[in-house]
C-alpha cells in the first residue's frame, strides 16, 4: 500500500466523523502518514455527513479525497451522493440495514447490517460506526488491529470504551 483514499459517509448522528478520526489516528499509530477531513450539513443530525481519510507511506500532498479507493456508506442518500467518486475496482462497504438498493458498480461490494447488529447487540444504533470500522479493517487491512484499538482508547470516553471495543469486534466478526 502506497496510498489509500477512504471516504466514510452517512447521516449526521451516525458517527461517520468519529469513525474517520479513529481511522486516521490508527494509521498514524501504524507508522503511516494520514490526513483526515470532515464535512456535514448545517443541521448536523439527519443531514449528510462525510469523513475522508488519506493514508500513505509517503508524504500527502493534497488533503482531500478526489476518487476514493474505499467508500463506506451508512445511508441510501450517502451512497447516491458518493458512489460516483469510487474508483473502478475499489471497495464499497455498505450498511445493509439502512440501504434499500445498491447500484451496480465496478467495485468489490461488501455488506454488513451494522445498524441492525448495533441495535440487537448493544440496544443502540450509535455503535454502527464502530461495527463498520471493524468490518473495514478486516476487509481492507489498511491499519492493524492494535493501532485501531489504541486509537479508540484515545478517542472515546472511558465510560463507553468497552462497548466501542465490542462494537469493533462485532464488525470484524461480521465479515466472513
Amino acid at each position: 500500500m502506497k496510498k489509500v483514499e477512504v471516504r466514510i459517509s452517512g447521516l449526521g448522528g451516525q458517527g461517520v466523523v468519529l469513525a474517520g478520526q479513529i481511522l486516521g489516528k490508527a494509521a498514524i499509530f501504524s507508522g503511516k502518514n494520514a490526513v483526515q477531513t470532515q464535512s456535514y450539513g448545517a443541521e448536523a443530525r439527519g443531514s449528510t455527513a462525510k469523513s475522508e481519510v488519506i493514508i500513505s507511506t509517503d508524504k500527502i500532498g493534497f488533503p482531500m479525497v478526489r476518487k476514493c479507493d474505499i467508500l463506506v456508506v451508512m445511508s441510501q442518500e450517502a451512497l447516491e451522493r458518493n458512489v460516483r467518486d469510487l474508483k473502478e475496482n475499489g471497495i464499497l462497504l455498505v450498511d445493509s440495514s439502512t440501504l434499500e438498493n445498491v447500484p451496480k458498480v465496478d467495485a468489490h461490494i461488501y455488506t454488513v447490517p451494522a445498524t441492525k447488529i448495533a441495535q440487537e447487540k448493544f440496544g443502540q444504533r450509535l455503535y454502527a460506526n464502530l461495527i463498520m470500522l471493524g468490518a473495514l479493517i478486516k476487509i481492507a487491512s489498511i491499519v492493524d488491529r492494535k493501532s485501531i484499538e489504541k486509537a479508540i482508547k484515545e478517542t472515546v470516553p472511558e465510560k463507553v470504551l468497552a462497548l466501542n471495543l465490542q462494537a469493533l469486534e462485532a464488525g470484524i466478526e461480521s465479515v466472513k
